[in-house]
């Protein structure tokens, strides 16, 4: 008897006896969601808490027949509340865990839910260590990985002719990491690195850094930042009308969540984007309706690529018609989504890293029904650039 039926059978014996609520959650299939929801990320955690759920609302809220059930965790962006939270809902028994937003949080996350053999499901962390030399059997990435978001901005700055970029690189691990790889790529193509600046995570003050760039002759600066860091630091250049003077771009430095913080001063910034509300296909159109007769608002890319993410391995669990962990981590690893909102994803089984397309926009003033600030797709790059083959 699988596990399903056994749990149905005990929540059917029990609802004749008078059982509570409580009791019948156990006849449920269980989401561990481990995201910032506060602090400088807490914005991006709460967009992915609502595409997760949206997935689970627009199949019935049910998968293998059993009622999906959400429980959510604050990590603080920090792994060590991360792994702490990840392991209680593992002991809670859930059947699956969901994040998380900072790249140290997950990789933190990985090591336990491996252990566990609990399947992991990754939509925004973009560390390439993910699904590279930390890579688990259990853990998939259905977003931009570093190595990704880096091509397209180097591809950017390459059809931009920004020769001579200054660099703001959020102070942590995976930033920093980042920023040497883009920086590799950057001065392969000739650009020259003015200079760099690494201000603390949750910085309120960027005004010395912003008359540092200023004063330099910089045609590009690049933003390793992201949540309200960037948003700070957007709001601050611009007053300054830094944008007008030099190309600001960065890795998911703006959307039209980003924008509608910034302001006005949001027109003209570059970011790449793993989603955007105006992809035209049948499946998007459909979620971006649902999403604004939920929550009242276009959804995000954090939202977006959640939403996909959570709706494909779903889809995937109901395919293989079992109770079964690893059977789940066996059929996703192999899959293909072709309902993906982003056109179709292929899972790559070398490193459960998802192949995709990839989108790079500019802030511009939107007109109705859009938001005042809307992102524009100013290019675009297929799947074969991005991910070259496994080895």
């Amino acid at each position: 008897m699988t596990k399903y039926r056994k749990a149905a059978f005990i929540v059917a014996a029990a609802a004749a006896l008078g059982a509570t609520s409580a009791q019948a959650e156990e006849d449920a299939f269980r989401i561990g969601g481990i995201v910032s929801l506060s602090g400088a990320y807490g914005v991006i955690g709460e967009s992915m808490r609502k595409g997760a759920e949206l997935a689970a609302d627009v199949r019935g809220g049910t998968v293998l027949g059993a009622p999906i059930v959400f429980e959510w965790e604050d990590t603080e962006t920090n792994p060590q509340i991360a792994v702490q939270k990840a392991s209680g809902l593992i002991g809670k028994g859930v059947d699956m865990l969901f994040g998380a937003v900072s790249s140290g949080s997950t990789l933190a996350v990985m090591k336990v839910s491996e252990r566990r053999g609990v399947p992991l499901l990754v939509t925004l962390s973009a560390s390439d260590r993910i699904t590279g030399e930390d890579m688990a059997s259990n853990t998939f990435r259905t977003s931009n990985p570093v190595r990704m978001e880096n091509t397209m901005m180097a591809e950017f700055a390459g059809r931009e002719k920004l020769d001579k970029i200054y660099a703001v690189v959020a102070d942590y691990g995976v930033g920093r990491d980042m920023w040497e790889d883009l920086k590799g790529r950057l001065t392969s193509i000739g650009a020259e690195i003015v200079a760099e600046d690494y201000p603390p995570l949750g910085g309120r003050d960027y005004a010395l850094i912003i008359d540092k760039i200023q004063k330099t002759d910089a045609d590009g600066v690049v933003m390793i930042m992201t949540g309200g860091d960037a948003i700070t630091f957007l709001k601050q250049s611009g007053q300054v009308g830094l944008k007008d003077e030099k190309q600001i771009f960065g890795t998911m430095v703006m959307d039209e969540m980003m924008g509608e913080a910034v302001g006005n001063l949001s027109y003209g910034v570059n970011s790449t984007l793993r989603y955007h509300f105006a992809i035209d296909n049948e499946v998007n159109r459909a979620f971006v309706t649902a999403f604004q007769d939920k929550y009242g608002t276009y959804p995000d890319q954090a939202a977006g690529e959640a939403y996909d993410g959570m709706a494909w391995f779903l889809d995937v669990v109901d395919q293989t018609g079992v109770w079964d962990q690893q059977a789940w981590i066996e059929a996703f690893s192999t899959s293909t989504n072709t309902n993906s909102i982003e056109g179709v994803k292929i899972m790559r089984a070398c490193d459960h890293q998802a192949a995709q397309s990839g989108l790079f926009g500019k802030a511009v003033q939107g007109e109705a029904p859009y938001p005042d600030v809307t992102m524009a797709i100013s290019y675009q790059f297929d799947s074969e650039t991005l991910f070259p083959a496994c080895d």
